[in-house]
């Protein structure tokens, strides 16, 4: 800041115009500091036009987005005939075509009721009660192996009525618990409803009554329902809806489904039931459809042709005023053009060999670099071949295998042609016993299980009886396991078979951290003295030539090969040379990586914004310098002009003073009058 020196009025004294004088010394003093200043407004200005050009980018950004993953481009319509039977929708894998579709079933979940109680403050009972998912047919229930058992505990005091409907709902078991009110004295009745639909998800409830007794009418075991029991005795509930199946048919064929979300029963489509019209079939027709890529193109274009403006605004030149913008001559805003065009209007490295180019779906560039879309020949490219069309935008790979497919990859991943080779499948850790299983649980004695799968480890208790047969046994144990699995959250789960007798256990998992073992008073009932464990194999091969790195199904291209980051899913098929995989970094992929390098934090554009910010900062500087010297400059010439100002005063004060002596002087030779 400038300071003033304390001085009383500059030229009062002499009436000298000191101000004045100082002030046009101090305006050829201060043009310096004004040329500075000029200078820091043209910088100013150059930082927000940077600031323009990056938000331009940005946006270019956002619309590219879209066009970086398959998605936009795989788009099918779906549409029922009939659509008071239900709606589709398409996925990967939906190819155009038309099918007829007639349901016959609707799928539904099965529900539980107890007898009345007259409060939800009635006491219930403690103890616990296990929940097992399975099948019931010809008067047998079986556990669902995938399902699974899982226990609630029900302690004393918090027994009633609404203490166990929120009990069975909190601890997420797949039953939803609530309070029916039938209007009656006794009235309140507690329903349980599995949270799935299908005849495999009926329900069997095991109750270990506090009071000692477990299939009766009295205490928890009130909730117990099996139903192969008898009816007051281990069945002590009432089913008020039975647990089935959808039943459909597509094309002809016979499809049930537990559930009424039917996924692939036509590839790629899921069909989402509403209501059943036996005799009735209606028509479910697959379209491809350009809309969603089509748009996303459309914004696209635009965007690009937003930045090209902004660029031409900044660094246009008026020839005839002789004017330039801001940025003209810049070279980072020069470069940032050269990289953007040469991604438009090159060839695509690994897409398809006959359409290669954008030019070829109907998007060229103009003479003033703005791009043009041909929305007739968009189109009609993507429906001859949409994969086509994907592979010139998105990062996307596809494989002559059927049994290898593309699943992911890096930017460090170039695009190309790769030979695959595989030398080895991937497997799943499993555990065979080593003779028949004991189809006798005794309580007690070898009723208890210790599993561990994938390293996680739960420990149950088998049903005690007699089995009818080892798959009988195998499915109680699969429940038990699965079930304990999923209720610690471990996500893991093993499917259990017999092969005469021979109960063998393979975890769901593929690859080297895919294992099973057992142990505790019921493992060697089970699987023997000496059962035979064999650890999962990751898959192994090369992609380009160049040995890979597998884990479970998935083969990744090695690091510092062409192939880095290319990850494959095998999933079976015979062991050495796979075919080819080929992966295209579309023009949006491309686009997008390169627009992350140029608005990152050290990217060519923050790089040029935070130099010229530099150069504020140093010009601030200099400014406070000069500022400085012009501070002591006007405090110099003030003190010379007062100094002078006060002699001119003294010098017209002794002038006056002698001008007055002087006229009263006698004149010479006269008598004054």
């Amino acid at each position: 800041m400038a300071t003033t020196p304390t001085l009383t009025s500059p030229g009062i004294g002499s009436g000298l115009d000191v101000s004045g004088i100082v002030d046009k010394l101090m305006a050829v003093e201060r043009a310096p500091l004004d040329q500075l200043g000029k200078a820091e407004t043209a910088v100013q200005s150059k930082i927000s036009a940077y600031g323009t050009l990056k938000s331009s980018l940005a946006a270019l950004q956002a619309a590219v987005k879209a066009l970086t993953t398959p998605a936009a481009f795989r788009s099918m319509t779906a549409q029922l005939a009939n659509t008071a039977l239900g709606t589709a929708t398409t996925g990967d894998g939906a190819v155009p075509g038309s099918y007829r579709l007639e349901v016959t079933q609707l799928a539904q979940a099965q529900k539980l009721a107890t007898a009345g109680f007259a409060s939800v403050s009635d006491v219930v009972g403690s103890g616990s009660l296990t929940f097992t998912f399975g099948t019931f047919a010809a008067g047998a229930f079986t556990p669902s192996g995938s399902a699974g058992a899982r226990t609630v505990t029900i302690p004393a005091g918090a027994d009633s009525l609404a203490a166990v409907r929120d009990a069975v709902n909190a601890a997420n078991v797949g039953v939803a618990a609530s309070i029916v009110n039938d209007g009656s004295a006794t009235g309140q009745r507690l329903v349980f409803s599995s949270t799935a639909s299908g005849a495999a998800n009926s329900l069997r409830i095991t109750a270990t009554d506090d009071d000692g007794a477990n299939t009766d009418a009295s205490g928890l075991s009130r909730l117990a329902f099996d139903p192969a029991a008898t009816a007051g005795s281990g069945r002590n509930m009432t089913e008020t809806v039975a647990a089935q199946d959808a039943l459909l048919t597509v094309d002809g064929v016979a499809i049930r489904s537990a559930s009424n979300t039917v996924k692939d029963a036509i590839a790629g489509v899921t069909l989402n039931l509403a209501s059943a019209s036996p005799g009735a079939p209606t028509t479910v027709t697959i379209a491809q459809s350009a809309g969603p890529a089509g748009a996303a193109v459309s914004a696209f274009v635009k965007a690009y042709n937003d930045v090209q403006s902004t660029i031409t605004s900044l660094t246009r030149y008026n020839a005839a005023t002789k004017t330039p913008s801001i940025l003209t001559g810049d070279g980072t805003v020069r470069a940032v053009q050269t990289q953007l065009r040469s991604l438009i209007g090159g060839t695509i490295t690994g897409a398809s060999a006959t359409l290669n180019t954008l030019s070829l779906v109907g998007i060229k560039s103009t003479t003033d670099g703005q791009l043009t879309m041909d929305s007739a020949k968009f189109n009609a490219a993507l429906a001859a071949d949409p994969r086509a069309v994907e592979r010139l935008f998105a990062a996307a790979g596809s494989a002559t295998d059927a049994l290898v497919g593309y699943t992911a990859s890096t930017a460090k991943t170039v695009a190309g042609t790769y030979d695959v080779a595989i030398t080895q499948l991937a497997t799943r850790g499993a555990l065979v016993g080593s003779t028949a299983a004991g189809l006798t649980i005794t309580a007690g004695v070898d009723d208890a299980l210790t599993a561990t799968v994938d390293g996680h480890t739960v420990t149950v208790t088998l049903a005690a009886g007699t089995y009818a047969s080892a798959a009988a046994l195998a499915a109680e144990v699969a429940s038990k396991v699965n079930g304990a699995l999923a209720q610690a959250g471990a996500g893991a789960s093993v499917t259990i078979a017999d092969a005469a007798g021979v109960l063998s256990l393979t975890s769901a998992l593929y690859g080297s951290a895919s294992t099973v073992a057992l142990s505790g008073a019921a493992a060697a009932t089970l699987v023997g003295a000496a059962p035979t464990a064999t650890a999962g194999l990751d898959v192994a091969g090369s992609i380009g030539g160049v040995p890979g790195a597998g884990s479970g199904q998935s083969l990744t291209g090695a690091t510092g090969s062409p192939a880095e980051g290319l990850k494959l899913l095998v999933t079976g098929g015979a062991l050495g040379a796979r075919g080819t995989v080929s992966y295209a970094r579309g023009a949006g992929y491309a686009l997008d990586q390169v627009l992350t390098t140029l608005l990152a934090s050290t990217g060519a554009v923050q790089t040029r914004t935070d130099g010229l910010q530099g150069s504020i900062t140093d010009m601030d500087k200099r400014k406070d310098v000069l500022q400085a010297r012009l501070d002591r400059v006007q405090a110099a010439y003030l003190r010379q002009f007062n100094a002078l100002d006060t002699q001119l005063a003294q010098l017209s004060a002794t002038s006056t003073y002698l001008a007055q002596q002087l006229a009263n002087l006698p004149k010479i030779g006269g008598n004054s009058k």
